[in-house]
C-alpha cells in the first residue's frame, strides 16, 4: 500500500515559534515512517511557507540557540483549489511537485496557528489536518472566552478580570475595585498567548502597571486572574475511538520549588526550581473526578483532536485553569509524558492524531 503523505508544518508568526520548531524536532523524530511518508514545511516567523530538511536534530531545544525556521529561499505552494492535493516547491531551480498531501499535523502553537487561522485555510482547501477545528482551535486560544464557555457549562474555572487598555483609560477606578477584588496574589497574562509568554505574578499591588505593561505587549486583552493555592496538575485528552467516550490520560504534577511559578525557562529550558511528576499521587477518587471534569472541559469547546487540561487543586476542588488545544509536544513535555504513562507511546501517540484526521477524510 502506498504511505499516506504527511505534511508536518510548524514554526510560524507567534511568539512560540522556537517551541513549536522543538515540537517538530521530536515528531520528526518519532513519527512512523513505516507508515507515513513525511514532507517538512517551516513557516518563517514572517510567514513563508518553506521547504525544511528532515532532520530532528536541526530542531533540538538548546537554551543558548532556540531551533528557529528561516527563510531558505525556498517557497511551498498549496493546492489552489479543492479539485487537487497536490503541493508544490519554487526554488532557485523552478518549481517542482511534492506529490499529492493526504494530511497536514499543524503543530503549531500560539497565533497564526493554533488559533484556527491555519486549520481555516486547510479547511478552505479541503486538507485533511489532525487536532482541533476552526471554533475549536479559536475558543482554545482566546483565554477569555473558554472561560466564559467553561463556566456555562459548569465547569468550574479559576475567578478572572479581562480587561483592556481602552477599558483602564476609561474608567481606571471601576477596573482597579474589579482587579483588586480577587486579593493578592494574581497573575496577568495576555489573552491569546502560551507557553506563559507574557505572565507575571504579581505579589503587591505596586507591581500590577509594570505586569500589565507585560501583558499588553502581547495581546491588546489581558487576563488579570486570582492565584489558587493548591497543585498543579494536568491531563492529556483525546477523542474516543469508533464513537467511543473520551480518553482521559493520567495526570502530571508540577511541582514548583525554587521559582515563582512554572514560566517559559522552567518549561523549555531546563531552569532549576520545578520538577515534573507522573503520574501525580492522586487518590482513585481524586483522580476519576479531575477526569470526569477534563473530559467535560474538552466537549464543552468542541471535543476535537486533542487537549492538555490544566489544573489547580486545592485538595477538595479542581479548577480548570487552561484548555491548550495543542500543548507542547516534545518527547518530555507533560502531555505526551501523561499518555506514556499511560500506555500510549510517543510515536503511537502521533499515528493516533493522524489515523483519526484520516479517517474523516
Amino acid at each position: 500500500m502506498t504511505k499516506p503523505v504527511v505534511v508536518v508544518l510548524f514554526g510560524g508568526r507567534s511568539s512560540e515559534h522556537s517551541i513549536s520548531s522543538a515540537t517538530a524536532g521530536g515528531v520528526l523524530r518519532a513519527i512512523d515512517r513505516d507508515r507515513f511518508r513525511v514532507i517538512p514545511v517551516g513557516i518563517t516567523r514572517d510567514g513563508a511557507f518553506v521547504l525544511e530538511d528532515d532532520d530532528p536534530d536541526k530542531f533540538a531545544l538548546i537554551p543558548d540557540a532556540l531551533p528557529e525556521v528561516r527563510d531558505n529561499g525556498t517557497r511551498v505552494r498549496l493546492p489552489d483549489s479543492t479539485l487537487s492535493r497536490e503541493w508544490t516547491v519554487t526554488d532557485a531551480e523552478g518549481t517542482r511537485s511534492l506529490g499529492d498531501v493526504d494530511v497536514v499535523l499543524p503543530i503549531l502553537h500560539g497565533r497564526f496557528g493554533e488559533d484556527g487561522t491555519v486549520q481555516g485555510l486547510l479547511e478552505l482547501l479541503g486538507i485533511p489536518y489532525a487536532g482541533g477545528g476552526v471554533l475549536m482551535s479559536a475558543i482554545g486560544m482566546n483565554k477569555h472566552v473558554t472561560k466564559q464557555v467553561l463556566r456555562a457549562a459548569n465547569v468550574p474555572v479559576v475567578p478572572w478580570v479581562a480587561v483592556t487598555r481602552a477599558d483602564l483609560a476609561r474608567d481606571r477606578a471601576l477596573w482597579e475595585r474589579r482587579i483588586r477584588a480577587l486579593d493578592l496574589p494574581v497573575f496577568v497574562k495576555p489573552n491569546e498567548a502560551g507557553s506563559s509568554v507574557g505572565v507575571t505574578k504579581v505579589s503587591q499591588w505596586d507591581d500590577l502597571d509594570a505586569a500589565l505593561d507585560t501583558a499588553f505587549a502581547e495581546d491588546g486583552l489581558v487576563l488579570i486572574e486570582k492565584a489558587i493555592v493548591g497543585r498543579e496538575v494536568e491531563c492529556g485528552v483525546l477523542p474516543g475511538r469508533d464513537g467511543g467516550p473520551v480518553r482521559v490520560s493520567v495526570a502530571g504534577e508540577i511541582v514548583v520549588t525554587g521559582r515563582e511559578f512554572y514560566d517559559f525557562e522552567a518549561k523549555y529550558l531546563g531552569a532549576a526550581g520545578v520538577e515534573l511528576v507522573c503520574p501525580a499521587d492522586l487518590r482513585d477518587g481524586e483522580l476519576a473526578e479531575m477526569q470526569r471534569i477534563a473530559a467535560q472541559a474538552f466537549e464543552a469547546i468542541g471535543g476535537q483532536g486533542l487537549a492538555r487540561v490544566d489544573f489547580f487543586y486545592t485538595g477538595t476542588e479542581f479548577y480548570v485553569n487552561e484548555v491548550n488545544t495543542m500543548p507542547g509536544f516534545t518527547p518530555i513535555s507533560m502531555f505526551p509524558t501523561c499518555w506514556i504513562a499511560s500506555g500510549l507511546s510517543y510515536p503511537d501517540l502521533i499515528s493516533d492524531l493522524l489515523d483519526a484526521a484520516l479517517a474523516k477524510a
